[in-house]
């Protein structure tokens, strides 16, 4: 018989950080541009290609064929950052019925459905008077579900057409397309088709949002990564140039993940998307080096200036010389930034220790307040250089980082404190998001939350993952498509932690029997919203074979409510089951009420299974056993 004690006295407990764990959000698997960004036009300003025209217009094609229509691009845009537009020259008198023109399929399909509202929003010029059909279509154009005329006046400048198209069916594969049965010529730029229903108003994708909010994350990591970094420099991620109206962003191709962003997920939105689902933002910049390319020590002042520049943005007054950009965006009251990561995993590059103490220096001095994060691990010696944090990322397989539940325990309680930024089961234990995975990952947050005087923050790699895209990395907490989604075992798992933070942890100790070193624990205290305390004991057993196990708890000050305990229980039939898109709940965490609840407790942990016990502390008259 194993036996788990916990010390739930008051003068024990410590408390977890407010912060402690969050999500972390990265441009991959097209987690934004396709994702949780709700635009449904991919390559909407057609500089995917780059700017040499004539250039690669994909994903859109042609409505008709070459003989009725030719379509090319030229450098002929209103906006000078974004100087690509694409010509449309209708080359028949007698046109098809349903005329000819271009289509978008999205990214792998627009999600149409009946009855909901979506604004298009194009630049268009003609200069003849010219009629356009604009349309959401199923991908084979037979099925028409919504469609609006529009009338181009024949002038020699750009005018903004702006259209609300309501879905009269609904398709999950839809295009747009635009088409004209008119012999002549029509330049397109800025396209756009957003549904009007996105969260707040915010522009972003209203189910991938509610499962952030599943997780109560207490703080944002944006935007990489890897993807912050950048293949090469010329890729990395700028904010600047992802600021200001939409229309005018350059958008990017970020060369890590091998995709084109036309960035209207930016670095403001990052900031709107932390304040929506109440998380602090962490900004993660690039430090002038990306994988092939880094910028000397000697020449990093403008790279510095730039980064202060990003925080004037973000926490400048309205009358500031950038806040002032912020608040023409609708946004006048600044944005709470106190964390920033300097750099993502660069510390053993030759400038990173260089340049970081030109940006720590600098920032420190504008921003005292700001807690400023070092790329270099301190979990097992001191840092060479000052910070207030610094990064630990982990990817491991499930025994390897279930081994790593102890990592942080002799790591120093003075000095910075680590962000846990990265950490994640991969590879072949990982399959695409497995049981086995998420009991490893759970194992390790025991450890972390016990550590909390250590650990400051954590947070899953990486988050969202595109299924339709071919190449993937596995695993991702949420998977999607174009109108569904589901969580994988880590996301059910990681919401078993979710108040964690700022909750009260307590020591525990395993007095192991027969069953080896296979369980890993931790308790907490926490109080749902209306205020009630709970004592929450978590265990992981990771073995083939229930164990049987004795919860003895001392120094509780109020009695359990046996009527509102409840224990919560993640496992499966196999330790390899995924969940998917046929089948989404194959693995997930199940509440039922504990018909035996106290200070001394004997449970059965299933095999291969995540459990947490919460014990209900009455704050007077208590329910027993002999009174139900």
């Amino acid at each position: 018989m194993v036996t788990l004690k916990v010390d739930a006295s008051p003068k024990l407990a410590r408390k977890i950080p407010d912060t402690f764990l969050g999500v972390f959000f990265e441009e991959m698997g097209h987690g934004g541009a396709g994702g949780i960004w709700a635009e449904l036009v991919s390559n909407r300003g057609f500089e995917a290609g780059g700017p040499n025209t004539p250039s690669n217009i994909d994903p859109w094609l042609i409505v008709g064929d070459d003989s009725s229509i030719f379509v090319e691009t030229d450098r002929s845009s209103c906006f000078s950052r974004n100087i690509v537009a694409l010509r449309m020259e209708v080359l028949c008198n007698d046109c098809p019925a349903g005329g000819v023109g271009i289509y978008n399929p999205g990214f792998w399909g627009m999600n149409i459905e009946d009855g909901k509202a979506y604004n298009l929003v194009m630049y268009v010029k003609s200069p003849k008077t010219t009629c356009l059909t604009v349309s959401l279509t199923s991908s084979d154009g037979l099925q028409s579900l919504a469609s609006v005329n529009i009338i181009v006046a024949g002038k020699s400048k750009w005018i903004k057409v702006e259209k609300k198209l309501v879905a009269e069916g609904t398709n999950r594969i839809s295009r747009l397309q635009i088409t004209s049965k008119k012999k002549g010529v029509v330049w397109f730029d800025q396209v756009s088709l957003m549904p009007a229903d996105t969260y707040k108003g915010h522009g972003f994708r209203n189910g991938l949002v509610s499962m952030l909010l599943d997780l109560k994350p207490r703080f944002l990591r944006f935007p990489g990564g890897c993807f912050v970094e950048g293949g090469w420099l010329r890729n990395a991620f700028r904010w600047r140039q992802s600021i200001g109206p939409w229309e005018e962003r350059p958008g990017h191709f970020g060369d890590c993940w091998q995709y084109w962003t036309d960035d209207g997920l930016g670095y403001f939105e990052f900031l709107q998307l932390s304040e929506d689902i109440s998380a602090a933002p962490i900004w993660v910049f690039n430090n002038g080096i990306s994988y092939n390319d880094e910028v000397n020590t000697a020449t990093i002042a403008p790279f510095v200036k730039d980064i202060l520049d990003s925080l004037e943005f973000a926490r400048g007054s309205a009358n500031s010389t950038w806040g002032s950009v912020r608040a023409k965006m609708g946004h006048p009251k600044p944005f709470p930034v106190k964390y920033v990561a300097i750099g993502n995993e660069d510390c053993e590059r030759k400038f990173y220790k260089g340049n970081y103490l030109k940006f720590y220096n600098a920032i420190r001095e504008a921003y005292p307040d700001i807690q400023l994060i070092s790329n270099c691990d301190g979990s097992s010696a001191p840092l060479d250089h000052p910070a207030d944090i610094y990064d630990f990322h982990v990817y491991a397989d499930a025994k390897t980082l279930f081994s790593m539940k102890n990592t942080f325990d002799k790591s120093t309680r003075s000095g910075p404190k680590a962000f846990v930024s990265e950490y994640a089961v991969w590879k072949t234990d990982a399959g695409r998001g497995t049981l086995l995975a998420s009991l490893a990952e759970a194992a390790f947050l025991t450890g972390l939350e016990k550590n909390s005087d250590a650990v400051e923050m954590a947070c899953h790699a990486p988050l969202f993952v595109n299924d339709d895209i071919e190449k993937k990395w596995n695993p991702d907490v949420i998977v999607f498509n174009t109108w569904q989604h589901y969580g994988t075992p880590s996301f059910w798992m990681q919401k078993i932690f979710r108040e964690s933070s700022g909750a009260m942890v307590h020591p525990t100790t395993i007095s192991y029997g027969s069953s080896a070193n296979s369980l890993a624990a931790s308790a907490i205290t926490w109080k749902d919203s209306e205020n009630r305390s709970f004592l929450r004991v978590k265990i992981v057993n990771f073995e083939s074979d229930a164990a049987r196990v004795t919860i003895s708890t001392t120094g509780l000050e109020s009695s359990i409510d046996v009527l509102r305990s409840t224990a919560t229980v993640l496992t499966s039939t196999n330790v390899m089951d995924e969940n998917s898109f046929s089948n989404p709940n194959k693995v997930v965490s199940v509440k039922s009420q504990l018909f035996e609840a106290g200070a001394q407790m004997q449970v059965t942990l299933v095999p291969h299974s995540f459990t947490s016990f919460d014990l209900a502390l009455a704050p007077s008259k208590f329910v027993t056993l002999a009174d139900v």
